[in-house]
């Protein structure tokens, strides 16, 4: 057991960019002896500077403790966790997703308690709703960063330009597509994962049915599915948004892309550099079928969230390592909105202060929070369940099946395989 430990940390170590430490220079030993501790987490080389930058701060405030950073970009990320998971050799704080609570802490216990660090992390901050997606019964396992929702963001110049209002509706993305499909621009655009929960949206608003029970079963029959494939070919047929596998990104740039679905957290990544050009971007509402009951189908979720092995052992200097990264005014300058609007109260009123509050990601925010979204289950985020749907999906398109016989075969696995 202790050799497969030891093979599994190694191939964690070459997998990630690892450092000694956070700091870029040598590291100058106290008179004491210092505490190390790690902290992992993921991102794009912008996030990573300004992390390292803020965990220099952190160990300038703290003297007495060193702190060993693991990061990488996203990719490989999961299956990476998921060895150090397995082999107990996961960093002291890290950064996890809202689904892996329900894959490595079922029981409450696959985390460390931060209630037991409440003498070091100020939950104080955080409202008891914030803290509740962090529970698994009297058991706090995380705590989240902030708050994310698909949300619909639109490139307003192009819609101008074409004498278009911002759309409000299913019909409106239709009639829109009459106008700018001549030009090869599509209204809209999505990735496999927001086209995925923007039909469920659609067939909620159809049926007026969750596509989930109150206790996480499936509640969508085989015929819903069916309507949301043909659903999904008709904005596809109709050049509302192209097909999910030719989604390109940089389309938004080049602005074939009249807008996108897309997370909260997502929004300066998406159009940053259209709001460079100048172009007017504004989170539009939430498309509904005729204008009312804006927000229904629609779903919120913690957009990444901090835990403490439950292994560690230093939990005091974990815990003073954590109320850092949530509450810290130097963490919140440095990080800024780049993983969302910040939950933490103090975090908050610092950057209110400083007039970082601001911009398309925070009015995506703040639209977020003006509607009763529902929490989005985690199995909905599963890539293989989206996978199978666009599989059984592209049966139809292709004239491979029939909706109906597409729809069922996706029902059958889906049940089989997520919801069993």
């Amino acid at each position: 057991m202790k050799a497969m430990k030891k093979i599994l940390a190694a191939v964690c170590c070459a997998a990630l960019t690892l450092s000694a430490g956070c700091s870029s220079g040598p590291v100058v030993k106290s008179q004491t002896s210092q505490v190390e501790i790690s902290f992992s987490w993921w991102g794009n080389d912008a996030r990573n500077k300004y992390t390292i930058e803020a965990i220099e701060e952190f160990e300038a405030l703290h003297p007495d403790i060193k702190v060993n950073c693991s990061y990488s970009e996203w990719s490989g990320y999961e299956m990476r966790n998921k060895v150090w998971m397995i082999s107990a050799t996961e960093a002291d704080v890290m950064q996890i997703n809202y689904g892996w609570l329900n894959t490595y802490s079922p029981d409450g216990q696959g985390y460390l308690d931060i209630n037991d660090l409440s003498a070091y992390v100020d939950l104080n901050n955080f409202t008891e709703k914030d803290l509740e997606y962090g529970k698994n019964g009297r058991f706090l396992n995380a705590i989240p960063i902030a708050m994310n929702a698909e949300t619909v963001y639109i490139n307003k110049t192009i819609y101008d330009r074409y004498g278009l209002d911002v759309p409000k509706t299913w019909d409106d993305l239709f009639a829109a597509a009459k106008v700018m499909r001549e030009d090869d621009i599509y209204p809209l655009s999505a990735a496999s994962k927001s086209m995925w929960l923007y039909l469920i949206t659609y067939e909620e608003q159809r049926t007026g049915r969750k596509i989930l029970t109150a206790d996480g079963d499936l509640s969508f029959n085989a015929g819903d599915f069916a309507d949301m494939i043909q659903f999904y070919k008709k904005l596809i047929d109709e050049k509302v948004l192209p097909q999910v596998e030719y989604y390109e990104r940089r389309e938004l740039d080049n602005e074939t892309y009249a807008g996108s679905v897309a997370w909260v957290s997502d929004a300066e990544n998406y159009f940053g550099e259209a709001v460079e050009k100048g172009r007017e971007i504004v989170a539009a509402d939430y498309t509904t079928m005729d204008g009312n009951n804006v927000g229904e189908g629609w779903y919120a979720k913690p957009a990444t969230m901090y835990a403490v092995s439950k292994n560690t052992a230093h939990p005091r200097e974990a815990g003073m390592l954590l109320d850092f990264l949530l509450n810290s005014e130097e963490m919140a300058e440095h990080q800024g909105i780049e993983k969302g609007i910040p939950l933490s109260q103090s975090a908050r009123d610092f950057m209110a202060e400083e007039g970082i509050l601001e911009g398309i990601q925070f009015e995506a925010s703040e639209k977020m929070s003006q509607y009763p979204l529902s929490e989005l289950s985690p199995v909905l985020e599963d890539g293989g369940l989206i996978d199978l749907f666009f599989e059984y999906s592209n049966e139809f398109i292709f004239d491979k099946a029939d909706a109906e016989t597409a729809a069922n075969s996706f029902y059958k696995e889906a049940q089989e395989n997520y919801f069993s």
